[in-house]
């Protein structure tokens, strides 16, 4: 029998019980408890109670940390699975620079790119192995995705729970037609119920997303037990940090938004308790596509997510450099909470998503949020929807993002395209680089890969267009050669010796280069935000220790900008400098000049 550390297992029981405390179930919730740490190795004598507490919360993460999000087969090479072309990109060009990766879902799928899983515990052979995720483990830290509100309506499971027997057969949330559902919060257009066919006769599966993803039910503690059973095989995979998808969705109540219920964050406190004390140093952070305000709560008191995705920072960013003003920003980020030591932010302007807009809901206005999508649309975007319900019981559809490649939607300004998109592009990184938390750079924003058109129309879905895969061989010739032609690298490698390409990848590796070296930009580090006027969006890090402070200054405009060094209140007692150029800065030289989306890191060492 298992000797299990009786504090870890009173809180872990206590979470049951706050979880089901609505939800009848077949076994006690100490039993339930026990089987979770078992799961989990949690018992016997080889478990050290106390272990979990050894590792300091700001040891986590530091300046380093800087997260590259991408699909396994972002990269293609004949002869070659994917994930080991991955491992050759990660190596050869982002070593010492990229020090921890986000593969996104490497399992079996149907559809959703990846988060239709059929099979949780297999590798999608089209991509590698399981020995190949355990290279890339080895030498950068692996963010896996634990895609846990719903699975493929072709895995096991749902083929069981049409079947009506074995594993996964009570695994679905199911609701009748006849409940109160006007309240939940969607973000498809999809119909919510699929209607499904049982022994038991017509049932309707819930389905958040689309009627391949069905919804799991955590009111069966069975399904939580095998998540708990997929973290522990993760773990020993070599994952590191878990992206908990659509978690805000995981628990279901008809008659409510069944979003964001109390239910689904003391899930998250418990996967979170499970996950630090089986590896002191995994972290969790919770993807929740929500308003800020909501966003912000799965922070809890500091025993949720260690990271919550930055959701509003991107549309708000891109907004500020569209218009060149940076008020709402400004706004945003003075409202923005200092995350306790050991939580902490991610950050990140591009994903393989599109502009999320829910996350601007009550910071932007609506005419302004028009202006932004309607701009986005002119540079190629595309428009999904999700559907509301009007106060007169209408059906309505609301703009839920706007699918574009990041590099497109910098390309100019509300005014139409220009001649600085790429200064603009660097800038939206120089700015995201600075803030506190960790930086999570998108593949193809490192390498300021376009729309692909082509990839959206071959598989019908607006998304694709931010989801390129390139030609290993291709890209090599475009990052290393200063002697290239479009027509020796085909239609997609825009430019000549130097292709636009290679020059943002060159600027951004020298951000983070920078980044790295420099204790203000720890993630927990201090953070002040500077007023500068409208048409320059400034901050200040210090560091934790108070021996470093960088001063953060973008003229986020196309036009020049000017400001006076005493406006930002320099200690003269220091030698102060830009880290991004190098020059020199002095009290006699008290008016700083700034060309068109120019950014000073100044610092005082």
């Amino acid at each position: 029998m298992s000797l299990f550390d009786s504090a870890l297992l009173q809180r872990c029981q206590h979470l049951l019980d706050m979880i089901y405390h609505e939800t009848h179930i077949d076994v006690p919730t100490g039993v339930l408890a026990k089987n979770l740490l078992e799961t989990m190795r949690l018992g016997g004598s080889r478990y050290d109670g106390a272990s979990h507490d050894s590792l300091h919360p700001c040891d986590l993460w530091d300046q380093s940390s800087t997260i590259m999000i991408t699909y396994g087969d972002s990269f293609l090479s004949p002869n070659e699975k994917p994930l080991i072309t991955l491992k050759h990109f990660l190596d050869e060009h982002c070593e010492g620079l990229i020090n921890s990766v986000h593969i996104l879902p490497f399992f079996p799928f149907s559809s959703d790119d990846g988060f239709a899983v059929m099979d949780f515990s297999s590798i999608n052979e089209a991509l590698g192995s399981w020995e190949d995720i355990q290279s890339i483990s080895h030498d950068y830290r692996l963010m896996a995705d634990l895609v846990i509100n719903h699975c493929s309506s072709r895995s096991l499971w749902f083929q069981n729970f049409i079947k009506g027997e074995g594993p996964g057969h009570d695994y679905f949330y199911t609701e009748s037609p006849d409940s109160d559902l006007s309240q939940v919060v969607r973000p498809r257009t999809s119909e919510l119920l699929r209607a499904t066919q049982t022994p038991k006769g017509l049932q309707h599966v819930w389905c958040t997303f689309s009627h391949d993803q069905v919804d799991l039910d955590f009111r069966n503690p069975e399904v939580l037990l095998q998540f708990v059973t997929i973290i522990r095989q993760y773990l020993d995979m070599g994952v590191r940090i878990f992206r908990l998808d659509a978690i805000a969705f995981l628990w279901k109540k008809a008659g409510s938004q069944s979003i964001n219920l109390e239910e689904t964050h003391n899930v998250v406190r418990l996967l979170r308790l499970l996950i630090e004390h089986a590896q002191m140093d995994a972290v969790i952070i919770t993807e929740t596509n929500i308003p800020n305000r909501e966003n912000l709560s799965y922070f809890g008191n500091a025993n949720e997510a260690h990271c919550v995705y930055n959701f509003a920072l991107p549309p708000l960013l891109i907004n500020t450099l569209l218009t060149g003003n940076s008020h709402h920003l400004k706004l945003w980020l003075m409202s923005m909470p200092p995350a306790q030591l050991g939580t902490t932010y991610f950050n990140f302007i591009a994903s393989h998503d599109g502009l999320g807009l829910r996350p601007v809901e009550g910071i932007l206005g609506d005419k302004e949020t028009q202006v932004l999508v309607e701009t986005l649309q002119g540079f190629g975007g595309r428009i999904s929807w999700r559907a509301l319900e009007s106060e007169l019981g209408e059906s309505i559809q609301k703009p839920y993002e706007v699918n574009i490649a990041l590099f497109d939607a910098l390309k100019g300004t509300i005014n139409g395209e220009d001649d600085n998109g790429i200064d603009r592009f660097v800038c939206a990184h120089a700015i995201m680089l600075g803030l506190e938390g960790i930086p999570g750079i998108y593949v193809h924003s490192l390498l300021a890969t376009g729309n692909d058109y082509q990839r959206m129309e071959n598989t019908g879905h607006n998304r694709s267009i931010n989801r390129h895969q390139w030609q290993y061989d291709e890209l090599q010739m475009l990052l290393s050669s200063s002697a290239l032609t479009a027509s020796a690298l085909g239609t997609s490698a825009l430019g000549t010796s130097d292709s636009h390409h290679k020059t943002v990848f060159t600027q951004l590796k020298s951000l983070l280069a920078i980044r790295q070296q420099q204790k203000a930009f720890h993630p927990n580090a201090l953070q002040y935000t500077l007023h500068l006027g409208d048409a320059i969006f400034a901050y200040w890090r210090q560091s934790i220790d108070k021996t470093q402070s960088i001063f953060c200054i973008s003229n986020i405009s196309d036009q020049p900008q000017e400001f006076m060094l005493s406006d930002i209140n320099l200690d003269c007692t220091y030698n102060w400098s830009d880290l991004i150029t190098g020059n020199k800065l002095t009290r006699q030289e008290m008016l700083v000049q700034l060309v068109p989306y120019q950014t000073l890191w100044i610092s005082n060492s």
